[in-house]
């Protein structure tokens, strides 16, 4: 099982190998990840429907997770549960559980609306989601920053 100093935090993050495998990220790599994850926001920004505003406030919040655990040098294992072990690892880098909670929630409610024939995303509530990952982002970016030496 791979370890990482968390240097931001002093915090060691765990990569079970059953969701994890190491891999060798570059600089470029990981940049892109990122890029991901703001043109993400940003189309959940631009819109006027909650649902749209919901669906790119959760893609963005995964994939600013996919490029923290990518920083870390892992790849996550596409298998049931991944999205959960990917907030798990969000959550932990950045030393924020509110992104465990309100990720979860998102993505019960992604799944209620995937699989269980829709689910009603309130304006109010996409604005809630859109404030949050915008500050996850935030978080996200200052941490990559505060890191770049070590590439």
């Amino acid at each position: 099982m791979g370890v990482k100093n968390n240097i931001s935090n002093g915090m060691k993050i765990s990569f079970e190998p059953n969701f994890f495998e190491k891999r060798k990220f570059e600089k470029k790599a990981i940049d892109k990840y990122f890029d991901g994850a703001i043109r993400d926001f940003k189309i959940a920004v631009d819109s006027r429907h909650p649902e749209v505003i919901f669906k790119f406030s959760y893609d963005s919040l995964i994939k600013t997770g996919l490029t923290l655990i990518a920083f870390y040098g892992y790849r996550v294992k596409s298998r049931q549960g991944h999205h959960i072990k990917i907030l798990e690892k969000l959550s932990q880098i950045l030393d924020n559980k509110d992104i465990e909670i309100m990720g979860n929630a998102m993505r019960k409610k992604r799944n209620l609306d995937l699989y269980d024939g829709g689910a009603i995303i309130s304006e109010k509530e996409a604005e809630e989601y859109l404030n949050f990952i915008k500050n996850i982002i935030k978080d996200a970016e200052k941490f990559l920053k505060s890191q770049e030496s070590l590439f």
